[in-house]
Order: structure tokens, then sequence, then C-alpha cells
């Protein structure tokens, strides 16, 4: 019988999508009395795939990734998911919510959303929170899976995960060459 080994840390990042920078701003503010410094902050992006939230946040949205400078155990996860939870009910306005923030984790080989809904590829972790597969490092890349979001299937945040995830890998082989 094999051993179990915990699984390493992994690189917690944010999808924030908005069109209140001011809500943006304080989100980016909270998130880091959290989690602690960013390390990555990539462009804003226009979010054009669908206007599922425009009744609720406006139109013209955008969406920023930012990724947190220290790792986290995996077990924190679903926790990450309550405190964004938390941060976009602290900052909604009369219409709902002022910024949607998408949690989630990358790690060597695969990127994994947070979610509190239910779906066929989910799979539950606790607490009401959904672990949502999105991508798996291939080629060069996260490939997307037919149901990842179109705006992260679509290529448009691969420079930016690419980097991140070479933060990610930096910071494994250190914890490792320390051991």
């Amino acid at each position: 019988m094999a051993a179990t080994q915990p699984p390493d840390p992994v690189k917690l990042f944010v999808a924030a999508l908005w069109s209140d920078a001011a809500a943006l701003d304080e989100s980016v503010r909270l998130m880091q009395a959290e989690w602690g410094p960013l390390d990555f902050t990539g462009p804003d992006r226009p979010f054009d795939v669908t206007d599922y939230y425009v009744a609720e946040m406006g139109s013209h949205l955008l969406r920023r990734l930012v990724a947190f400078q220290h790792l986290l155990p995996l077990e924190a996860f679903v926790e990450t998911k309550l405190i964004c939870n938390k941060i976009e009910s602290k900052l909604a306005g009369p219409a709902g919510r002022r910024v949607n923030l998408d949690v989630g984790y990358l790690d060597h080989n695969k990127i994994v959303l947070a979610s509190a809904k239910a779906a066929g590829q989910k799979l539950y972790v606790g607490l009401g929170i959904y672990a949502d597969l999105v991508g798996r490092y291939a080629d060069g890349r996260y490939q997307p899976f037919e149901w990842t979001f179109p705006d992260f299937k679509d290529g448009r945040y691969d420079t930016e995960l690419t980097t991140i995830r070479r933060a990610y890998m930096d910071q494994i082989r250190a914890i490792k060459r320390q051991k």
C-alpha cells in the first residue's frame, strides 16, 4: 500500500469581473488583507462573452486576473470562495454585486475555480462549494474543457496564466530545495 502524500500548496488567483473601478480596488484591498500581497496583476480585458451579468453589474464589464504571492494549502480552498462571497456582498449596491470574484487556484497541471453552483463536471468540496476543473496543462498552456467558461477557453488569458504558472513553479522548486 502506498503511503499518502499531502499535495503541494497551490497558487491562489482571482478573476475579478467588474464595471465599478472603486469596487474592484476595494475588493483587491480586502483580499490582500486576507491572503497577503499580490505578485501578479493582469491587464483589464473586456468581458464580452455573455450578457448574463448586465442587469446586476451593468454593461462594459471588464475582467482582471490577480494572483497572490503566498501559496495556499489546498485545504483552505473552500474558505477562499466563502471569503470572496462575503467581499462581494459587502461591496454590493442596490442592483446587486458591483464586483464578481471568481476565485481559483492553479498548480503545475490544472486550473480549478470555486463555485457555489452544482454542475456535472463540478466536485463538491464542502460548505456548499464545488471545485470546477477548467483547464489542464499540456503543450505549453492550460487546455480548456468543453464546459470551461468561454473567456477562459478563447485564449485571452493564456499569457497571464503562463506567467502565474511560472511564478508558481519557481516557488514550488524553492520549497522543495528547502526540504
